[in-house]
């Protein structure tokens, strides 16, 4: 197992929890990018891909629990855009 990757992804994961309580609480897309977080959702498959072609270990677990937190932050994104679409549609006068 590589030390330095296992570090980076645990610092890389170290950020999602606070992002995906941000995204639940603010009910807002502002700040945030769905196609940033498919280019991160990506980059984690290709990392998981490789764990399990090429150099199969423990980070391999490191790289699905990103995956699955930035996936939760991007579902979250799509909520809160529908919010936001059914919002500004409500505000106008009928």
């Amino acid at each position: 197992m590589s030390g330095l990757e296992a570090l980076m992804m645990l610092c890389f994961g170290a950020a999602w929890p606070f992002s995906i309580v941000r995204s639940w609480k603010s009910r807002s897309t502002q700040g945030k990018s769905l196609f940033f977080l498919l280019v991160l959702i990506l980059g984690y498959l290709a990392g998981i891909a490789n764990k399990l072609l090429y150099h199969f270990d423990a980070v391999l677990f490191l790289y699905l629990l990103n995956v699955l937190m930035v996936s939760a932050d991007a579902i979250l994104w799509l909520r809160n855009r529908r919010y936001e679409i059914t919002n500004a549609t409500e505000s106008f006068p009928k």
